[in-house]
């Protein structure tokens, strides 16, 4: 089979998808060609946070029963989706600029730009799955498994749909208006911290607890966490954050296609 046979018919959903791990497999290749430590580098942040969270919210102040026991697989658990999370959206925010040439040259669909990011991070996210096992191993008599954790995959696809929508939402709004671009990284800024990362959804009170029900991440993260801590499994959030992951893909989808034609005329 030819290349060209292999990429699949110009307009086709195997071309897409041909193209779009060319693209993603060419992200990573540049994001870490130059770099000695390499993979290392997708684990390190989330690693060092999740240390630098165990430290002050163990040893220097007291939680008072806030996440769960042990709190550092607690914390990585939250803290790796969290960076899939912020450094798609941050991503997001130059998705067209940063390759206008191709964007405005290329007969691909367009969203290709945004989903790229979202599977160059995922990636990056998968493997860095295997720092979070090892952790739960060594803390194994205090880790709870159980069978919730076959709903890992599950937060997997859920938070792939949320950044999906939220990416066509975000990459033609930031492309039309620079200074969204600011605004977005102070909403992410203000979104970890509501964010169930370093508590637990069942550690807010009432009504703050309502509340974070409509945080999508919330259900998302209780899918990643449910598998070892049970205490973390609600079912309402999950709901909430499916129906809220769908409905931020339509109105992304809406709005991308409508604002398409105006960010080729300003790239």
């Amino acid at each position: 089979m030819t290349p060209a046979a292999a990429a699949g018919a110009p307009g086709s959903a195997r071309r897409y998808l041909h193209s779009l791990w060319l693209l993603s497999a060419r992200d990573l290749k540049v994001r870490y060609s130059t770099s000695a430590l390499g993979y290392l580098w997708s684990i390190l942040d989330p690693l060092v946070m999740s240390v630098i969270y165990w430290f002050v919210f163990t040893l220097v102040f007291q939680r008072d029963g806030i996440g769960g026991e042990p709190y550092i697989v607690f914390l990585i658990a939250g803290l790796l989706p969290w960076v899939w999370f912020n450094s798609s959206v941050s991503d997001f925010t130059k998705a067209f600029k940063r390759d206008a040439k191709l964007v405005r040259s290329t007969a691909i669909p367009r969203s290709i730009w945004v989903n790229r990011i979202v599977l160059s991070k995922g990636v990056e996210f998968l493997f860095s799955i295997p720092v979070l096992i090892l952790f739960a191993i060594f803390a194994r008599p205090q880790v709870q498994w159980n069978p919730l954790l076959l709903l890992f995959p599950a937060g997997v696809l859920l938070q792939t749909i949320l950044l999906v929508g939220i990416g066509l939402l975000v990459a033609p709004l930031c492309a039309l208006w620079g200074d969204l671009e600011r605004t977005t990284r102070l909403v992410l800024r203000a979104l970890f911290y509501a964010s169930p990362i370093i508590y637990g959804l069942s550690d807010l009170p009432s009504p703050f607890h309502e509340l974070a029900l409509f945080n999508p991440l919330s259900g998302i993260f209780t899918l990643y966490r449910a598998g070892m801590f049970p205490d973390e499994w609600n079912p309402l959030a999950v709901a909430v954050s499916a129906a809220m992951s769908l409905a931020f893909l339509a109105l992304g989808a809406l709005v991308f296609r409508r604002l398409e034609p105006a960010v080729l005329k300003e790239l």
